[in-house]
């Protein structure tokens, strides 16, 4: 088993074991890939409660062995079609409604165990769209961390973010006029 599937495991068992805990009506499970054909996510939540209606690609870089920062060219695949990992999955996230992350995993050695971050997707795109080739391991840690409880890992959705893709970064304008009249 590699590391990724490992790291999609636990969080999926982490995830059930939040939402048994909390009596939350909502599943977690892995999408399996098959081979030959593209996967949009590596772990599904699905929910009524918008917090956790989410979807979450994961990957894990070996700090230990020198990764210094998530490439996007090197660990995101490019479909058949040309069509690149981040813009099918932003596709998806947009049109199915959920919430997106990247769960991130660095891998730090042995005996000095690992460290998990969840990146939101628009945050994702935007570095992505912005041209720069990667996340830098600082910027990675900038991000909420997926906090451990011995092999398990602290859900806690609320913390990561809230802002949905279908909302906007609209705030209302005060009113100009606030009642006053020049009568």
């Amino acid at each position: 088993m590699d590391f990724v599937t490992e790291f999609e495991r636990v969080l999926v068992n982490s995830f059930n074991a939040y939402i048994e805990e909390k009596g939350i009506r909502a599943i977690s499970y892995r999408l399996k890939q098959h081979r030959f054909t593209s996967q949009f996510l590596d772990v599904l939540v699905d929910s009524l409660d918008p917090d956790l209606y989410m979807g979450i690609e994961c990957k894990s870089i070996s700090v230990d062995k020198g990764a210094t920062a998530l490439y996007f060219s090197q660990h995101f695949t490019v479909d058949k079609k040309g069509i690149h990992q981040i813009d099918r999955i932003s596709d998806y996230l947009n049109r199915s409604g959920r919430r997106g992350f990247l769960a991130v995993e660095l891998r730090l050695g042995a005996g000095h165990g690992r460290e998990a971050y969840m990146v939101p997707w628009e945050d994702l795109e935007k570095s992505y769209n912005s041209e720069s080739p990667k996340l830098t391991l600082q910027e990675i840690r900038n991000f909420p961390e997926i906090r451990r409880d011995g092999k398990d890992y602290i859900i806690n959705p609320k913390e990561w973010g809230r802002k949905s893709r279908w909302e906007k970064d609209i705030k209302p304008k005060p009113a100009e006029n606030s009642g006053e009249t020049d009568d």
